[in-house]
């Protein structure tokens, strides 16, 4: 194998798992459809009512259209990226989303993020650590998560303009609780 083509391998398989299937999304409801991409890229979920988290794609409960609701995501050293975040839009009882360690988390994603109408109802707790393509720039995407009550930053060394970042996000959110643990 020439030097580089096993990234260049793992990459296009990264993609693929996050090639949004819209007919799967109707056909099994988004929950159903995001928890499979979810455990597919190395993610975790947990639904609505469970202290459990479903790492197992082969172990998905399931159960009548709609029974399971995602609440949590725990992302750490997922392979998730801004292709499979539509799986995102509809879901409707995420309150808690932690991305560590994930390679492909960049700015668009913290933007897309945001926009996301459900998650601008829902979410309240964000967590972002050790996420080297994050900047400013996707931190301040943020303010659009106005029911956001929780951010906590962590190793992020591409936030260059901290004290301006957080000033401005905190203005915009002035209900938010902001902790950071950053260089």
């Amino acid at each position: 194998l020439p030097p580089g083509s096993c990234r260049a391998f793992w990459g296009w398989l990264n993609a693929v798992f996050n090639k949004v299937d819209h007919e799967r999304i109707r056909a099994v409801g988004p929950d159903r459809a995001a928890s499979e991409w979810l455990l597919r890229c190395g993610a975790l979920v947990r639904y609505q009512g469970s202290p459990k988290w479903q790492q197992d794609y082969n172990g998905l409960p399931t159960g009548p259209l709609g029974k399971y609701k995602i609440e949590a995501i725990n992302a750490t050293d997922s392979c998730i990226m801004y292709r499979g975040f539509d799986y995102l839009d509809g879901l409707e009882h995420v309150t808690d989303i932690k991305l560590e360690k994930c390679v492909y988390i960049q700015d668009e994603c913290l933007q897309r993020l945001s926009e996301t109408s459900n998650l601008q109802k829902s979410l309240q707790q964000l967590k972002i650590i050790s996420c080297g393509n994050v900047t400013d720039k996707g931190i301040l995407a943020l303010h659009k998560l106005t029911n956001l009550e929780y951010l906590f930053l962590s190793d992020l060394p591409g936030i260059r303009e901290k004290e301006k970042t957080f000033r401005v996000l905190q203005q915009a959110l002035p209900n938010l609780e902001l902790e950071l643990d950053l260089e």
